[in-house]
Parts: C-alpha cells; structure tokens; sequence
C-alpha cells in the first residue's frame, strides 16, 4: 500500500480500518493522533513480520474520528468484535457469562438466573461460565432454602399454594403462609452462600439444628441438615485465595508449541468461583503485549468487571512513556494507556476499576493459578486442531484456502405465512452468535425465491463476506442463490455449498434420527461430493446446518407468536386501529409495548393518563408479564 498524504490524514482521536483490494476491513487500531500513528506503518524499516503482511495485502485506509480517546478504545473494541479482522487478535468467545440475580428489595425475592447485570438495586452473584453447573446450584439452593420460583405476575394471580409448597420447596408466599421478615432469613443465607461466606453459616445452621435435636424437634433438625449439605455441596468447588476477601479477575498467559494460551479466574469474596480459557493458534509471546491490550477491551466489553483486574505486566502501552512499536498501537498513547481503559471499565462497571500487576504472593499465585488453565487447555485443543479441520472442509468442497468465515442459511414458513430466513455464522469452526442475524421475508411457500429476493438483503448488509456461504437444501437452492448473485453482478462473490438430506428407498429426504449420510452440492457439479459419511468435515458441516435450522425454525416460531398476539392486541378494548398502529409503529412489539412504563404510552398522540394506565396493565396481562 502507498503511503498516504498527510494531509488526508486527521489530527484528532479516533479509529482507522485497512482494506483489502475487496473492501474488508483487515486492520482495524486505535489512536490519539490518527495522523502520527497512521505515518508510522510506512517508515522504511522496523516493522513486524504480522504488519508487513497486513500492508502488502492492504488497498485503502478509512477513518473514524472520536472526540476522546477513549471513545476511540471503545470504539476499537466495537469494530473488531464486528468484523472480526485477519490481522486483529480478535476474542472469539465473547459470549455472556452466567449471574444469579435477588432483588432484595422485594418483600419476597426470587433467585434467577441472568446474562446481564443491570443498574437496577438488586443484587448479583458470579459470573460462572457454565449455565448447566449454575443451575445445578439453582434447584440445590431452592430445594434447601424454599425460595419461590413462579414468576411475579403468576405470584399475583395464584389462587392455592403450587406443588413445590406441597413438596416442602417453597413456603408459599403468595398465599400469606409466611411473612416478609421470615422469607428474609432464607433470603440472607442464600446471599452468604453465593458470596463465599460460608462457614459462619455453617455454624450457626449446626448449632440451629444441635438445638432442634436436643427439643425433639426431629423433622426441623432433618430441614437443617438437609440445608447444611446444600451448602457444602455449593461451596465445595470454591477454593479459599484471599482470607480477607476481595473480588477480582486474574489473567494469566501460557506460550505453548501452537499458539499463545490466556487463562481468567474470576474471584469473588475472596474465593475462586470459576475460571475460562482462550486460546490462539499461531501466535507467541511477541504477540503477547497486543493480546491483553486487546483483550481487556474486548472482554470488558460484554462482561462487568471486578474492581481490581490482576494482569502478569503491563502492557506497554499502559506503562508511563511507553515507547512507541511501528505495528503496535502503542507510543502517543502510552502515557495515558491504562487511565483510558480504566476509565472505560469504570463506566461500565458503575464504580472505580483498576488494572493492576502482582503486588504480593498472592497475587503471583493467582496469575499462575489462570497460567496453568491456559497451558492445559492449548494441550487439550493439541488434539481438537481447528484450523485442521477447516483446512479439510477446504479441501473436501475445492475452496482456495480454509474456510474462516461460514454463514449457513434456511428458510422457515408454516403455510407460507411468517416467512423468515435466517443466517448463522461460524469463526474459525465455532458459532459466533453476535453475528446472527433472521430476516424478515414476504410471505411465500416458494423456497427459491425466498432465497433469491434473500440475496439482495444480504448484498445491502455488506461485509464482512462469507469464505464459504452454506445453504441448507439441495441443487434448487444452489441454484436459486448462485442466479441471485449473478443477477446482481455480484457472480462468484463467495464460494457457495448446499447440504441436503439423504435419501430414502422411496426417494424421500431421510430425516430419522442419526443419519450421517447427508449430501453436499457445489456450483457445476450434477452429483454430491463424494464426502465420506461420518467423515470429520461432513460432521461438521452438518452441526452448521443444524444450528442454522434451529435457529430459524425459532425465530419463526416467534414470528407466529407475535402475530397471533398482534390479534390479541386488536381485542383488547379501547384499542382501535388506530391506537394499534401507534403501538406498532413505536415499539415494534409486543413484549416491547408491555416493557413500556405509563408514561412512555403517555407520549402516544390522543393517550392521556388514564388510557395509559389502562393501556400499561392490559399489555403487561397480555404478554404473560
């Protein structure tokens, strides 16, 4: 790439994307003077081996400006999570971690189990990285402690207590069989579990139930013991770090044969709650400094953080007078580095955070303790070689090179009524479920030219463009897909695929349980591939389609829903086409419509505050809130 002109290039914060010769973004970096560190990639010498690359395949440069620079970190971390750059160290798995949530407000809270923190006084447990183990600990807790499960709006609307009172599970609330201040001790004791304080818990509950024994209150002291071992087995997993407490997340990093490991424990209350591992082929410990810059901001970015973030060192851009590395975005933002990021996460976290090396040993065993995580799992993932099967995939359906970006799409009507289609897409062999995206189709039976008027809406959506675009159907919709493309001139955009159903001996798609035996068409071939059933790349693409369908076939469900529901909402009374077209138009839903307050209705031409009022329970009793 040519160096640009200076003077194209602007003085302010912000964010520039490099281009390939096809319009994707390759690069994509931060800065507080854009023109300074732009200049920098095109000095004569001192660049790093990934940088020169990039530049040789890089066409053109846009830019972004921002009024901060950490506006710019933001927005850097936005950009790379959208289109996932090749010469960007991009987190693959960003998913939303695991919370318990008690609103303790309440005069009778419940224990749910959420994917996002809000701003809204209750209190919040985690994270923990595996749904199905939190909810183990969910039901233990609930058939322990009694803590209701219905929701608010079944609670209000219970006419008997429910069968997990009967079961002893819940001490029915909703009936007035137990009072505000009683629920609250359970309500307490739940909470010193999930904060790692359980051994006064422990002793008070041993002796509670020692003085049930000795007053022959024999079915009470078995309720306690019953309640001890729930707390036993739920603090079990959690090791004792810090005796005096404390939450943080610890980062350490594992350089292996293969690529560069990163392991997190998240410490809550002075105990180790949980952990996660990431793992990036084909990178060292060059490669690290860039890697935890990038990664905090990207991490961050969908999780809250802790008030303290334990890091191995920091990087150095962090550090006072960092120096600047041609390549890295290091340099005029070194000095001001990790104020900016701390700044960031202090928002997002809604109190201070801070970004932190080991200060003592405890420290030190924390960071190793998340090492040694990432060193086992770039041994485990030894064996489980990605990039490998993604090189056979290639191979077996004749792309050029491995297949980094798969989107997958199906079509789902019922009848030809709530057509959708919708689109799954996998990164480097793992779902990437921010980028999934339904669309909503005329109503049509005709697969075909669904997928075709389909077409056009994802030409509109741009790129990031599929390495491998994989259509669940057979030749038709190949076909169907392929003319699409070369009607819009688009002809050979990206490489496409069609997965079928195998047949049966009376010629239909055999769609029993079990079967491996599914066919793959390309464009110019009559015949399937001759892929071996069983085989590691057929597997795999048929997971892809799999999850494509249910992912449709749920989106469209949902569609159904929400028309009949749009049906109900011209039933209810005082509600006209007009007042309905109002709703519709500034809401979209009706789960949106029963979110909104009174006053949010209020703002609807001709609804005052009694229509509001009315308007606001009505909706609430009609989507089951």
């Amino acid at each position: 790439m040519e160096r640009p002109d200076p003077a194209t290039i602007p003085l302010t914060p912000g964010v520039y994307l490099y281009k390939d010769a096809k319009g994707r973004v390759i690069y994509v970096g931060k800065a507080r003077v854009l023109r300074r560190r732009v200049l920098s990639y095109f000095r004569p010498e001192g660049l790093p081996v990934k940088t020169r690359a990039m530049l040789a395949h890089a066409q053109s440069i846009d830019y972004l400006t921002t009024t901060t620079e950490k506006e710019a970190l933001l927005l850097e971390a936005s950009l790379i999570k959208k289109y996932r750059p090749r010469y960007n160290i991009v987190l693959r798995d960003d998913k939303q971690y695991v919370l318990f949530r008690l609103d303790v407000k309440q005069p009778f809270p419940r224990l749910e189990i959420v994917r996002n923190a809000r701003r809204d006084g209750a209190r919040y447990f985690g994270p923990f990285t595996s749904a199905q183990a939190a909810r183990e600990t969910w039901k233990l807790i609930h058939r322990a402690f009694g803590l209701r499960r219905c929701s608010d709006r079944a609670m209000r609307n219970r006419v008997r207590p429910c069968l997990y009172h009967h079961m002893g599970q819940c001490p029915a609330p909703c009936m007035g069989e137990v009072t505000p201040e009683e629920y609250h001790v359970a309500v307490e004791r739940v909470c010193a579990i999930l904060e790692g304080r359980a051994e006064p818990l422990l002793r008070a509950l041993r002796a509670e139930m020692g003085a049930a024994a000795e007053e022959l209150e024999f079915e009470r002291a078995a309720y306690l013991r019953d309640q001890i071992t729930a707390v036993e087995r739920t603090v079990e997993r959690q090791a004792a770090i810090l005796p005096a407490g404390g939450d943080m997340d610890a980062i350490g990093l594992s350089e292996v044969e293969k690529g560069l490991g990163l392991g997190i424990v998240f410490v809550r209350n002075g105990a180790v709650t949980d952990g996660r591992t990431f793992f990036w082929p084909g990178l060292g410990f060059e490669d690290a400094p860039e890697l935890l810059s990038s990664f905090l901001s990207q991490f961050y970015g969908t999780v809250t953080p802790p008030p303290r973030i334990l890091v191995p060192w920091l990087p150095p851009d962090m550090l006072p007078g960092g120096g600047e590395e041609a390549g890295e975005d290091a340099g005029e933002d070194g000095p001001d580095g990790r104020a900016v990021l701390e700044q960031a996460l202090s928002e997002r976290r809604g109190g201070p955070v801070r970004v932190v090396a080991p200060q003592n040993t405890a420290d030190n065993q924390l960071v190793d303790m998340a090492a040694s995580n990432a060193r086992e799992e770039a041994r485990r993932r030894r064996g489980q070689d990605g990039e490998a099967l993604l090189a056979r995939v290639g191979k077996a359906l004749g792309l050029p090179e491995p297949p980094g970006r798969i989107e997958c799409v199906d079509v789902s009507h019922t009848g030809g009524k709530q057509t959708r289609v919708g689109m799954v897409v996998y990164v480097a062999g793992r779902p990437c479920k921010e980028d999934y995206r339904i669309y909503s189709m005329p109503d049509s039976a005709d697969d075909y030219a669904t997928l075709h008027a389909w077409v056009a809406r994802r030409l509109e959506s741009g790129p990031p463009w599929p390495d491998l675009l994989l259509i669940d159907g057979g030749r038709g919709q190949l076909t169907a897909v392929g003319r699409a493309l070369a009607d819009a001139g688009e002809e050979g955009l990206f490489p496409l695929a069609a997965i079928a159903k195998a047949r049966d001996e009376d010629g239909h798609a055999d769609r029993r349980a079990g079967n491996v035996a599914d066919r793959i068409f390309v464009p110019g071939r009559v015949n399937p591939l001759p892929l071996r059933e069983g085989s590691p790349e057929l597997l795999f693409l048929q997971q892809v389609r799999d999850a494509t369908h249910r992912f449709a076939i749920g989106r469209h469900r949902r569609a159904r829903r929400g028309a009949a529901l749009s049906g109900e909402l011209m039933r209810l009374p005082g509600v006209g086409p007009a007042t309905a077209r109002l709703l519709w138009d500034r809401f979209g839903s009706v789960e949106a419509m029963a979110r909104a307050s009174e006053d949010e209705l209020r703002e609807l031409p001709g609804v005052g505050k009694a229509k509001a009022a009315s308007l606001h329970e009505k909706l609430r009793r009609l989507a089951g809130d």
